[in-house]
């Protein structure tokens, strides 16, 4: 048996240089771009799924056990219930309705995990949940953050929460139905 005896000037190196150097599991440049594209197609695609009101192809990123927190505030658990619920917003307030989304943010973390936030612009819907109003004439804006986690190579929302934007207060001593800026 060999023993090394290391100084600690050697020991403080070591760990210094392991300290700065990437994480193993750190994903190369190439790769994090390519995650970066997946994860905008993602949310492209459940865009393009809203527009047809396909509850199916809008609920098929979220894992089988995923929450979703809606814009009122109900937690949806489990992918089952996540497609049923938006099946019937689709059939009803939100049939025909159009939405606009932007990736405000993406940011990966640590252990295949991402976390993106959205912006979203919705128009065309027949009505509102209760307690929600338009945040402008015709367009309801929301905000929705994903937390993502990649498993066997695919991109998958573990979780979600959906934000609805209120509309700007009216100035003290201004009337709402008459001062529209």
């Amino acid at each position: 048996m060999i023993r090394a005896r290391l100084s600690f000037a050697t020991v403080a190196a070591l760990f210094l240089a392991l300290a700065l150097s990437p994480a193993a599991d750190a994903a190369p440049a190439g790769a994090r771009a390519q995650d970066e594209a997946a994860l905008r197609k993602l949310v492209a695609d459940q865009t393009e799924a809203w527009n047809r009101q396909d509850a199916a192809a809008w609920s098929k990123d979220f894992a089988e056990d995923a929450e979703f927190i809606n814009i009122v505030g109900t937690v949806f658990s489990g992918r089952p219930e996540i497609e049923k619920r938006h099946a019937f917003v689709f059939d009803t307030l939100f049939k025909g309705s159009h939405s606009e989304v932007s990736v405000t943010k993406l940011r990966f973390i640590d252990g295949g995990v991402a976390v993106v936030d959205t912006e979203h612009r919705v128009t065309g819907f027949t009505g509102l949940p209760p307690g929600v109003q338009a945040t402008e004439p015709g367009v309801l804006r929301t905000r929705m953050r994903y937390v993502l986690k990649k498993t066997r190579g695919q991109w998958l929302i573990v979780a979600g929460q959906n934000t609805d934007v209120k509309p700007a207060p009216t100035p003290a001593g201004a009337s709402p139905a008459t001062d529209r800026r």
